[in-house]
């Protein structure tokens, strides 16, 4: 029961937090309010017990790329940020809501599909196993390049910070 207050809690807080993020118009804000969803994201995965990537989300993610968007932030002068400022068009409204919807319909198509309702009700209020990953086994699935090994994401991830510094330096850049 303990496991889903506290999933209930961490699920508001993401959803307020994203919400937040995306309708805020201060730059500064939408930062740390994805600094929160990041957060509560990693707060999950510990709630799974899943320690390594709830570490690895708070170090990376949490972390690494938001510091490098609040350093871009920084960079830029005070009078570029001053001109720009974003009206919300009523049909980019209605096409965001369209596009959704049409998401949420092909999760619960998908769910359905697959029978992953009824399926996941047998599961809440069940206990984890009280076995650990040897370390040395977490290691080589890291590193290792077979079936169910992570060296392709870890390179994904790799270009996806190196995307965020370029990012960060196109925006820090000064025009003349």
């Amino acid at each position: 029961m303990a496991n889903l207050v506290m999933f209930c809690i961490l699920a508001v807080v993401i959803l307020g937090s994203a919400v937040m993020c995306v309708t805020t118009k201060r730059i500064m804000r939408a930062a740390t309010f994805m600094l929160f969803v990041l957060f509560g994201v990693a707060g999950l995965y510990f709630l799974l017990d899943y320690t390594f990537l709830g570490a690895a989300q708070i170090s990376v993610y949490a972390g690494g790329v938001t510091m490098i968007y609040v350093f871009a932030i920084q960079l830029v002068s005070k009078r570029t940020l001053q001109g720009m400022v974003e009206r919300l068009k009523g049909s980019r409204v209605v096409m965001g809501a369209l596009l959704s919807v049409v998401g949420l319909a092909t999760v619960v198509l998908v769910f359905l599909k697959n029978d992953m309702l009824r399926g996941m009700s047998r599961y809440i209020g069940t206990v984890t196993p009280d076995q650990e990953v040897p370390m040395r086994e977490i290691g080589h699935a890291l590193v290792g390049a077979g079936k169910y090994q992570y060296v392709l994401p870890f390179e994904f991830i790799s270009l996806f910070l190196l995307a965020c510094i370029i990012g960060a330096l196109v925006v820090s850049r000064k025009e003349d």
